[in-house]
C-alpha cells in the first residue's frame, strides 16, 4: 500500500506531524497511535468523553453456539419477568467455578508492555488511567479464590431454572448487535493468548461449543466513540467535509481498516465533485463495519473487527454449514454492493 501511494503521479506524501484538524475536505486516519497534540485537538473537537486511549475489550461469541439448555435469561436482582431479562447467564457449581479459576490463573497471558504494567498497575494517571473496574479478569482472579465470585461473577439474584437455587457464580453475557446474534462476555476483559482464551472460557458451562468471533484484548488504542461521532459513510456529523478512517473509527484489522480508508477516499472524492457520498448496504461487510461503528451503543462501545456475526441474518431458513452461511453471505453481498454502486453513478472496477 505505501508502495502503490507514493509512487502515484497524482499523490503527494508530505512526512510531517499534523497537529491540528485541517479545514476543507480533510480524512482523519491518524490510527491507534495518535500524536498528544493531535488527540487533544481531537479531544476538544469531539468532547474529552468521546476520544479513548485504551480498549479493554471482552470476548464476543456467536449466539447460535451457546447451550441454551444450560445458559438462561435473566437480570441481577431478578428484575422484571426471566424472558425479558437483558443478559444470558452461564451458571456455575463451586466445583466448576474453582476449576475455572485455577485455570484463568494460570493460562498463558501476552506479556505486558511498560505502559500496559503501568496501567495494571493502576498508577497512570489522566485520561488514559485504568480505572479497577478495567482491570484483566486473570488479574482479578489473583487477589483471591472468591474474587471473581464477588465481582463481575456474582450470582446475586440469578437462580438457575433446573436447581431453582442460587449458583455459587455466574458468567453473564450481554447482546452486542440489534440482530442478536454476538453476545459479548460482561467483565471479561483479558490479556490472555487467544488460544488460552478459547480452552479456558469453554470451560465455562454452557460455552463449551461456544465460536468467537472475537477474543478479549488490553492495548494502547486511540480511538473515537465513533456511534456519537460519525455516520455510516464515515463524515463527522455536524461537519460533512470531515472524515475518518482506520482504527481511530473503532474498526479493527488491517483489511477493515484499508476499507474504510477506500470508503472514506471515495466519499472525499464525491463531495469534491458536488456529489452524494455513498453508504454501502450493511450486508456487504465494509457497510455492516460501517454501519456497526456509527449505529452501536455509544456507552458501551468498543472496536470490532469484521466478521459474519455483525452481518443481517440471510433469513428464516440459512444455510446450516459455516462455508455455506458464508457464500451465502458473500453472494448477496455482491448483489447489493453492485445495485448500490450502480445507482451512486459509478462503474464498478473488481481487480481481477
Amino acid at each position: 500500500m505505501t508502495e502503490r501511494l507514493t509512487s502515484h503521479a497524482l499523490v503527494e506524501v508530505l512526512r510531517a506531524e499534523v497537529r491540528e484538524v485541517p479545514l476543507g475536505i480533510v480524512v482523519v486516519a491518524s490510527g491507534p497511535l495518535t500524536s498528544p497534540a493531535l488527540s487533544e485537538a481531537l479531544a476538544h473537537l469531539a468532547g474529552s468523553a468521546h476520544l479513548y486511549f485504551y480498549d479493554a475489550i471482552s470476548p464476543i461469541v456467536e449466539a447460535d453456539s451457546l447451550d441454551r439448555s444450560i445458559v438462561f435469561r435473566a437480570s441481577r436482582y431478578a428484575r422484571g419477568q426471566a424472558e425479558d431479562g437483558d443478559y444470558l447467564n452461564a451458571p456455575m457449581t463451586r466445583e466448576e467455578y474453582l476449576a475455572f479459576v485455577a485455570a484463568l490463573r494460570s493460562a498463558e497471558r501476552i506479556p505486558l508492555r511498560e505502559f500496559e504494567a503501568e496501567i495494571r498497575a493502576g498508577v497512570r494517571a489522566g485520561p488514559d488511567r485504568f480505572f479497577e473496574g478495567c482491570l484483566p479478569l486473570e488479574i482479578l482472579a489473583e487477589r483471591g479464590e472468591m474474587a471473581l465470585a464477588f465481582g463481575p461473577l456474582r450470582p446475586v439474584g440469578l437462580n438457575d431454572p433446573r436447581t431453582g437455587r442460587r449458583s455459587h457464580a455466574v458468567v453473564q453475557l450481554r447482546q452486542d448487535n440489534l440482530a442478536a446474534s454476538l453476545y459479548n462476555l460482561v467483565g471479561f476483559q483479558t490479556n490472555l493468548t487467544y488460544p488460552e482464551q478459547a480452552r479456558v472460557f469453554r470451560l465455562i458451562p454452557g460455552l463449551e461449543k461456544a465460536r468467537f468471533v472475537r477474543f478479549g484484548q488490553m492495548h494502547r488504542n486511540t480511538f473515537l466513540n465513533s456511534p456519537a461521532l460519525l455516520a455510516p459513510t464515515l463524515q463527522w456529523r455536524g461537519r460533512e467535509d470531515l472524515l475518518f478512517a482506520g482504527q481511530i473509527t473503532g474498526v479493527e484489522g488491517y483489511m477493515g481498516n484499508i476499507a474504510t480508508g477506500l470508503l472514506a477516499g471515495v466519499n472525499a472524492a464525491r463531495m469534491a465533485r458536488a456529489q452524494t457520498p455513498v453508504r454501502l448496504p450493511a450486508t456487504t461487510m465494509l457497510g455492516a463495519l460501517c454501519e456497526y461503528v456509527s449505529h452501536a451503543e455509544p456507552a458501551r462501545f468498543q472496536p470490532m473487527k469484521a466478521n459474519l456475526g455483525i452481518l443481517p441474518p440471510l433469513g428464516d431458513r440459512p444455510p446450516r454449514g459455516r462455508r455455506e452461511r458464508a457464500q451465502a453471505h458473500a453472494d448477496r453481498a455482491r448483489t447489493d454492493l453492485d445495485a448500490a454502486w450502480l445507482a451512486a453513478g459509478e462503474e464498478l472496477r473488481i481487480a481481477t
